[in-house]
C-alpha cells in the first residue's frame, strides 16, 4: 500500500492524475487503477467523484494527511540499533553560505536539547531545495526567497536580509558603481540561483551593459576572482562577509540597494515531526536573537504565501 499511498499524495499535490503521473513516472491509466486499488482496500472512496478534477473528498484529505506521516516513518525504517530507542532523521536543506555561517552553532545546541536524532544536511541551490521540500523529500530548508508566490501548504519565515554591494577590486579608482560597472569586467552571480536572478533584474532595470568574463554560483569564489583583479561584481553582504578582505572594496549602492532575503521554508506544522519542529525554532531563535546579518530583519512567525 506503500506504492499507493505515494501515488496519493502526488495526485493531491499535483491536482490531477495525469500530473501526477507525469511527476512520479507513471500513466494518468496507471494512477488511476492505483487509486482504485487504494480505496478498495481502505473501503472508502477518498476522491469526489462528481468533481472534474481528482478533487480529494474530507475523508481524504484525511488520509493525505496520515499517508504522509507514515511514509516518513517508513523511510526511517532501519534508522536505529537493535534494542536501542528509536531515533528520528530531521533532513534539512541549507544553501552554502548558511551551512558555512550559524548553522554549526545551531546544530550545537539542537543535539544538546534533542537526543536520539540525527540531522542530514542537503545541500544545493535554494529552487532544487525548495523542490525537496514541496515533493517531502526534506523536512525544512533554508534558502533565498524565491521571486514568486510558493504553494500555499508551504511556510515561510523570512530570517535576515542582505544588502548586496558592489565589490571592485582595490586598486580600482572611482565610486560611482554605474559607472564602474559599465567600464570594467563583471563577474556574474549565477542566473540559475534565486540571488543572481536580483543582480540579472537590477541590471536590466538599470539598464546598464555589462562586460561579463565569468558567471558562478561560489561566492567566495567570486570574492577571491574580484580580489585578483578579474572584475568587478554585485554580491549580498552575508553573514561571512561582515568584513571583506583587504584586497577588495565594497561599494554601497545608495537608494538603489536591494536585498537578498534568507528564510526558513518547511511544510505545514503537522506534516512535521517533533524534532523538525525543534530545530525549526531554534533557526528561528537563533536569527532573532544575534540579529545575524548585516541589517537583519528576522521574523519570528511562520508566514503562509498563496
Amino acid at each position: 500500500m506503500i506504492r499507493e499511498l505515494k501515488t496519493l499524495i502526488a495526485v493531491a499535490r499535483e491536482g490531477t492524475f495525469a500530473a501526477a503521473g507525469d511527476k512520479i513516472g507513471l500513466t494518468q491509466a496507471a494512477v488511476s487503477a492505483q487509486m482504485q486499488r487504494l480505496e478498495a482496500e481502505l473501503g472508502f472512496a477518498v476522491f469526489d467523484r462528481s468533481a472534474r478534477a481528482a478533487r480529494l473528498n474530507p475523508r481524504g484529505h484525511q488520509v493525505v494527511e496520515q499517508a504522509q506521516e507514515l511514509i516518513l516513518q517508513y523511510n526511517h525504517l532501519g534508522s536505529r540499533t537493535l534494542g536501542a530507542p528509536a531515533s528520528s532523521v530531521v533532513n534539512v536543506g541549507a544553501i552554502a553560505s548558511v551551512q558555512r555561517s550559524w548553522l554549526p552553532d545551531v546544530l550545537a545546541g539542537f543535539y544538546k536539547q534533542v537526543k536520539d536524532c540525527r540531522v542530514r544536511i542537503v545541500p544545493g541551490l535554494s529552487m532544487h531545495l525548495l523542490n525537496m521540500v514541496d515533493a517531502g523529500k526534506i523536512d525544512l530548508g533554508v534558502v533565498i526567497r524565491p521571486p514568486f508566490s510558493l504553494q500555499s501548504d508551504l511556510r515561510w519565515t523570512t530570517l535576515v536580509r542582505e544588502p548586496y554591494r558592489l565589490l571592485v577590486p582595490r586598486n580600482v579608482i572611482g565610486s560611482d558603481w554605474s559607472e564602474l560597472l559599465t567600464s570594467q569586467p563583471f563577474v556574474r552571480y549565477d542566473r540559475e540561483s534565486f540571488g543572481g536572478r536580483q543582480v540579472d533584474r537590477f541590471l536590466r532595470a538599470s539598464h546598464l551593459q555589462v562586460r561579463e568574463v565569468c558567471e558562478l554560483d561560489e561566492l567566495e569564489a567570486i570574492v577571491q576572482l574580484v580580489a585578483k583583479g578579474v572584475g568587478v561584481a554585485l554580491l549580498p553582504q552575508t553573514e561571512s562577509f561582515k568584513r571583506w578582505p583587504a584586497t577588495v572594496r565594497a561599494i554601497d549602492l545608495g537608494e538603489r540597494t536591494f536585498y537578498r532575503d534568507i528564510g526558513l521554508v518547511h511544510r505545514s506544522n503537522h506534516s512535521m515531526g517533533d524534532a523538525a519542529q525543534r530545530l525549526a525554532g531554534m533557526v528561528c531563535t537563533k536569527y532573532g536573537s544575534t540579529g545575524t546579518g548585516p541589517t537583519s530583519k528576522p521574523s519570528k512567525t511562520s508566514l503562509l504565501l498563496s
